[in-house]
């Protein structure tokens, strides 16, 4: 069940949210609670700390939502915002979002889009608090368990497990940030990271939104992996979300004129899976290997700016599901023979 606070100094719309969201109350998808303002949404929190997400206009008598947005990012980082507003203009859109909010909406309120926010939102919630026990059972894992184990998890028998591998069918996309590296040799350290953050904060979003996990960062670009039935149409539904999210976002830098736009290759087929590595520095990267992974690598490459690039075997698989633009022949390094790639419109 999520379990959601709403603040809002209009009493409408708790009536509204009671009535649109009545089915989803009665099947104890979602709990409600309501709060008038920011002061007094802090007070509802101390009451219900098991909330997972804010919906909170900007507007209100008493802590306004920026403020409140603020305080939450600070004290409760597992808890994440979405604005509700009708002041949806670009300025007040930066400021939640640099202050930690999730999403913003717009008033009035579309609720079937408040719907599926509301569930992506409690997708990235649920993985944020499975990151979290993970590392809280790793530690308590060092505190209290037999030390015959721990001794076995720094035997070579340990070390021989973590380097098995397997052939897997999935989905790789490299998603790269068009021209970054020109900004990074004018603009200064932070604002260079802040920014990227902020790119990367949205693409695993939409990423994770479609059971994808990221693999790797790698400097200004993200490689991402889909496994699983409909891992192409996963993959493609992901990248198109993740352009168009990035396009949407405002400028985050005072005097900034950068508006990024992305390149992507997506290819599809079998890969080798395991942890390449050295397991004597014991340092080693869970990752995928192979012809899929270095040919979609190949295909971002060419990949013009907005541009999201298939092979004509991937275009097969998704022709009827997509709609999709033939490009032309190309020469991948290392393809003996010239490669006909499309660009995935919608």
């Amino acid at each position: 069940m999520a379990k959601i606070l709403v603040v809002d100094d209009e009493t409408d719309l708790e009536v509204l949210i009671k009535q649109k969201f009545r089915r989803q109350i009665r099947e104890q998808k979602y709990e409600f609670t309501f709060a008038s303002d920011g002061n007094d949404a802090l007070k509802k929190l101390e009451e219900h700390p098991d909330t997972e997400i804010v919906l909170s206009d900007i507007n209100m008598p008493g802590m306004d939502g920026l403020t409140l947005i603020g305080k939450l990012t600070e004290d409760n980082p597992l808890i994440k915002s979405i604005i509700v507003s009708a002041y949806g203009d670009m300025e007040n859109i930066r400021t939640a979002m640099n202050r930690g909010a999730y999403d913003f909406l717009c008033k009035p309120v579309n609720f079937e889009d408040l719907d599926v926010t509301i569930q992506k939102t409690m997708r990235y919630v649920n993985q944020l608090r499975e990151t979290v026990e993970a590392i809280r059972e790793n530690n308590i894992l060092k505190m209290y368990v037999d030390k015959n184990v721990l001794n076995f998890m720094n035997s070579r028998e340990f070390e021989s497990s973590l380097l098995l591998s397997e052939n897997i069918e999935g989905t790789v996309a490299f998603i790269d940030i068009c021209n970054f590296t020109a900004i990074t040799e004018k603009e200064p350290a932070d604002v260079v990271v802040k920014l990227l953050n902020r790119y990367f904060d949205v693409m695993v979003k939409e990423i994770i939104a479609q059971d994808g996990y990221i693999d790797k960062f790698m400097g200004d670009a993200i490689m991402a992996i889909f496994r699983g039935k409909f891992h192409l149409d996963r993959a493609i539904d992901a990248c198109l979300a993740v352009r168009k999210q990035i396009e949407k976002l405002p400028q985050l830098a005072e005097g900034l004129s950068f508006l990024p736009k992305l390149s992507i290759g997506i290819n599809c087929g079998e890969m080798i899976s395991g942890n390449i590595g050295s397991a004597n520095l014991r340092r080693l990267d869970y990752t995928v290997i192979g012809d899929t992974v270095n040919t979609a690598q190949r295909l971002q490459s060419v990949a013009k700016q907005g541009q999201v690039v298939i092979s004509e075997d991937s275009y097969q698989k998704v022709k009827d599901s997509f709609h999709c633009e033939k490009i032309s022949e190309v020469s991948l390094k290392h393809k003996a023979q010239p490669v006909m790639i499309y660009e995935v419109v919608d």
